[in-house]
Formats: structure tokens, C-alpha cells, sequence
């Protein structure tokens, strides 16, 4: 899925995993109903809440523009108790 861009690995979306939450970053037109469908089927776990913000935007001066580029949509995925994501595991 191309609207699914990475994981995030920060220091609070680290400590988030401790409490079955992981954090993705996502193409900023993908709502919650079809991330949630996409991480049940591909990983066979259940959601059991999900969620999303946009990040910040950033100004920036290109040429004679002063302009935004376009960002992507953060998700915050918490799963239920005993599933994990293999892309997390500790393994």
C-alpha cells in the first residue's frame, strides 16, 4: 500500500509501544476506516483504537514562492492486549 509511508521511531512513539501503540506516518488522504482495514489484513491483529494528526507544516522560500510543502498524516494505532506488529517486535 503506497499511502502507508513508515513506521515512526521517536523517542515518544517508543514509549508508546510499551502501551500496545504504534505510530505510522501516511499519505495525508488516507482516513482512519481504511488504515484500520489495511493493518488487521496485513498483519492479522485487531484495532482497537486509532488516532491521526497532521504534522506541523513547514514554510520554506523556493525561488520568488514562499510556499508549504505538502506534508503526510500521522497515525497513532493501538492494538489490542497480546498482539503486536512483527515490524516492533523485540525479537
Amino acid at each position: 500500500m503506497d499511502e502507508v509511508k513508515y513506521p515512526v521511531l521517536t523517542e515518544k512513539s517508543i514509549r508508546l509501544l510499551e502501551r500496545n501503540q504504534y505510530t505510522f506516518n501516511v499519505d495525508s488522504q488516507l482516513n482512519k476506516t481504511k488504515m484500520k482495514i489495511w493493518i488487521e489484513h496485513f498483519f492479522d491483529v485487531k484495532v482497537i483504537a486509532m488516532n491521526s494528526y497532521r504534522l506541523p507544516e513547514k514554510g520554506g522560500k523556493r525561488g520568488s514562492m514562499i510556499g508549504h510543502p505538502i506534508r503526510c498524516k500521522r497515525m497513532i494505532i493501538t492494538l489490542k492486549p497480546g498482539d503486536s506488529i512483527p515490524l516492533f517486535s523485540e525479537q
